[in-house]
């Protein structure tokens, strides 16, 4: 009987299961949408039940959709919104407050309070390859340490741990019987020296986390022991782990240095292949750990640039503003107009990202006269995805000293062709847009298939890619240059 491989991709606002064949090919996705949270402007929450329930609960109907059982599936890979962090009781399972999400602010004031002096964050950037900035994990947990009644002595006591939402998945897949990450998800957390590929005493000391609360770390095509659940009957192995961007890199074929995507999901962001070894980035970006082929030697390390807002954008549109009744309207509404009429959004709703890192900023529109419509508006914020990938992409260039040939993406966004024409005129550079734009769990999936011998090597699933399109550079030098200018003026305004 054929063997299948299933990829658990955890998501900012949903849960997906998704089965692969021996070809590479996605055969069957089941997805489910769960709550958000926002106690005061700029928190921003998620029920950790929720993500375990609807995870599990997207897996058992892929199963039974497709008339398999735990037994048809040769292994699990795992892939997830990083930085999201969870607290939990050891003994009891049960967390100690909602998992904090990567998009939270809560934490700006205390980062600054532990990491204020310029010694002391040069320091941390140099052993994490972070910028310190509440985007990270390590301050969201620092938060709820002071501020759940007990938790720091509990903490320290041994009877709290803590995880990333592999980790949280892990451990309550294998009953408890697993507390371990990746290091693409370990990268992740402020907590990690990237160097030395193991948990930083400094840091974790300097953040008020006892060491005893972290996971173990295991290599993210390895062994991450098997599930065993009352949802499933019979037991099947999880194999691969890795952070979403990671996995979206190796999904996409990124082996080699000096190879890049860009996943425009929620946020957006772009990753490099840079090698085994690492570098200090000059202009704003993250260094961090790339997902590796089982057999590597050390780590592989990626230049990373992340724009808080991408696809959230467009869903701003529609369930805050209504100028969308659904997200795929979009292209036909921004190809309804010639241009943008001057408007230009800068989508700071949770500060900037790379390379500007200013969490201070705020969303604003410029440019509005009354000849604005809808349409105009709609354009702009398509737009604004590719002007925030080139401001990544020039620092990343800047950084590494390679000018990109063409730049592979993926993520949902990517089926809107006028967007990606945009991308390719702005960047002028050739977007390269796979036959699966489902990389990230792809991802996941390779590096569990590559642990259990599903797949022999990386040649293999290089063999299997397809490529749907190609977009090329169309726009003339003087109207990118206008249309540059424009954008780097509204960013101005926005900062200041």
């Amino acid at each position: 009987m054929e063997k299948y491989l299933v990829a658990l991709d955890q998501g900012t606002t949903s849960s997906r299961a998704v089965l692969v064949n021996r070809a590479g090919e996605i055969v069957g996705i089941s997805q489910s949408e769960f709550p958000q949270h926002f106690p005061q402007p700029g928190w921003v929450e998620h029920d950790p039940t929720d993500i375990l329930s609807t995870q599990v609960k997207v897996f058992a109907e892929l199963l039974v959709s497709h008339g398999l059982t735990l037994a048809d599936i040769q292994a699990v890979g795992i892939t997830n919104q990083r930085e999201t962090v969870v607290v939990w009781d050891r003994h009891t399972g049960k967390p100690v407050y909602n998992a904090i999400v990567w998009q939270c602010r809560r934490t700006a004031d205390l980062v600054e309070e532990i990491c204020g002096d310029p010694e002391v964050a040069a320091k941390v950037t140099q052993m994490t390859g972070l910028i310190p900035d509440a985007y990270y994990s390590a301050s969201k947990v620092a938060w709820i340490l002071r501020n759940v009644p007990g938790a720091q002595e509990k903490a320290e006591a041994g009877d709290l741990i803590m995880g990333t939402v592999d980790t949280w998945l892990i451990w309550n897949l294998t009953k408890g019987a697993v507390h371990a990450t990746d290091p693409t998800n370990a990268s992740r957390t402020m907590l990690f020296d990237i160097h030395k590929g193991q948990w930083s005493p400094y840091l974790c000391d300097l953040f008020g986390i006892p060491m005893s609360m972290l996971p173990e770390v295991r290599p993210s095509s390895g062994d991450f022991g098997s599930i065993s659940h009352s949802v499933f009957a019979g037991s099947t192995p999880i194999c691969g782990v890795a952070g979403d961007q990671q996995s979206a890199l190796f999904g996409q074929c990124c082996f080699e240095a000096g190879q890049a995507k860009s996943t425009f999901g929620t946020g957006c962001f772009l990753l490099m292949n840079i090698g085994d070894k690492p570098f200090a980035s000059r202009h704003g970006l993250a260094t961090t750990v790339a997902a590796s082929a089982p057999g590597t030697k050390g780590l592989e390390y990626a230049l990373e640039g992340s724009v808080f807002m991408a696809g959230a954008l467009m869903q701003w549109l529609r369930d805050g503003m209504g100028l969308l009744a659904d997200v795929a309207d979009s292209e036909a509404m921004a190809q309804s107009v010639p241009d943008s009429a001057g408007v230009y959004v800068v989508p700071a709703f949770t500060g900037l990202g790379a390379p500007y890192w200013d969490a201070d900023a705020r969303g604003a529109i410029y440019g509005l006269t009354r000849g604005a419509t809808k349409e105009h508006l709609v354009r702009a914020c398509l737009e604004a995805q590719a002007y925030q990938v080139n401001d990544v992409l020039q620092a990343m260039a800047q950084d590494s000293g390679i000018s990109l040939g063409e730049l592979a993406v993926d993520g949902g966004a990517v089926r809107n062709n006028f967007m990606l024409q945009w991308c390719a005129d702005i960047l002028n550079t050739n977007i390269v847009r796979p036959s699966c734009v489902e990389t990230t769990a792809l991802g996941a999936a390779y590096l569990a298939g590559l642990a259990t011998g599903f797949w022999d090597d990386v040649q293999a699933i290089r063999d299997m890619r397809g490529i749907d399109r190609v977009f090329t550079p169309t726009m003339s030098v003087t109207d990118r240059a206008a249309a540059l200018a424009g954008w780097e003026d509204a960013v101005r305004r926005t900062r200041s």
